[in-house]
């Protein structure tokens, strides 16, 4: 009877220092420090108003006021650092080959139109600009804008190269970088412990297994940046009736499990950011911010701007 007692005493108090601490988590951990603070987020400089990763994307997205551009590193045959977001160029410029076998002087520009990946049946049709920018070209053109770099491979000379080029522009206060694969942030938070890395696709589970154990208030976490999909928008990316049963309960029980204000709320406490991507529908915007996203991730830059000016939505002071 006693040892039940106990143990039913050591849960109870278990359960209350665990709900305490996901409300309160500064009285266990200090707040991370923001290297700066972004709502309105880029997807590809605007997937959908401009060619993806083109200047002229970066360009019309940081004249609009973006907070961050958010674009994709891979390394040519001569080992420059590429702004693209496929390993093979057949999708975005008609020639199959992938950009490590080519040289930087020798990758073809992209379509005049390219499809638009997270809106479906949307094509985007650009401008003058066609031409694969090198990341140093964006570094130069927005030297105070914040920037998401998604390595794309696992690939030591490109991290190397992408560390580099941070540390040349002092930019590590204005960079986040990793990918959904564990062992890339791995490498990438061993090749430059300064620049802030994101939750790889791992250790979003994690986080998730401690948040529903209530373990994760106990948790110190090196990422500052949580940065996932809005599983219910499968719904608006593929014809609705041609998912199956299964299709849609996955969909239902991965968005139920991780659009969770609870922990959104718990995180930004401990000053780590959520982004949310890629929406681009105002309703899926409101259901962000709502949550208590820190930011969104669109295709449509004007559009979100246009949401959040006319809603109040700023940064905080």
């Amino acid at each position: 009877m006693c040892a039940a007692v106990y143990v039913l005493s050591s849960v109870t108090g278990y359960v209350l220092a665990s709900a305490l601490l996901l409300k309160c988590p500064t009285l266990l951990h200090r707040r991370r420090k923001e290297p700066f603070f972004s709502r309105h987020i880029s997807h590809r400089g605007g997937a959908a108003e401009n060619l993806e990763n083109t200047m002229a994307a970066f360009k019309h997205a940081v004249d609009l006021g973006t907070d961050m551009l958010e674009l994709d590193c891979h390394l040519t045959k001569d080992e420059q650092v590429v702004v693209s977001h496929d390993a093979n160029l057949k999708r975005s410029t008609g020639i199959n080959a992938y950009i490590s076998d080519v040289a930087y002087a020798e990758l073809p520009p992209y379509l005049c139109k390219l499809g638009v990946t997270f809106q479906r049946e949307c094509f985007c049709e650009g401008g003058n600009d066609k031409r694969i920018p090198l990341l140093r070209d964006i570094f130069d053109a927005f030297p105070n804008t914040p920037v998401n770099i998604d390595i794309k491979v696992n690939n030591s000379t490109l991290i190397k190269k992408v560390s580099e080029l941070v540390t040349k522009y002092d930019r590590e206060h204005l960079t986040v970088w990793g990918n959904a694969s564990n062992q890339i942030v791995k490498r990438c938070y061993k090749e430059n412990p300064r620049i802030p890395v994101l939750f790889s696709l791992p250790r979003v589970l994690q986080l998730l297994g401690l948040f529903y154990t209530g373990l994760l208030p106990f948790v110190p976490l090196k990422e500052q940046f949580l940065e996932i999909p809005m599983p219910s928008i499968i719904t608006k990316l593929k014809d609705p009736g041609s998912l199956t049963k299964s299709q849609r309960f996955i969909a239902w029980l991965a968005d139920s499990l991780l659009m969770r204000k609870a922990l959104f709320e718990h995180l930004t406490a401990r000053g780590i950011q959520v982004y949310i991507w890629v929406l681009n529908d105002e309703e899926d915007f409101q259901r962000a911010f709502d949550l208590g996203a820190t930011g969104v991730m669109t295709d449509f830059p004007t559009r979100l701007k246009d949401f959040m000016d006319r809603n109040g939505i700023s940064k905080p002071q």
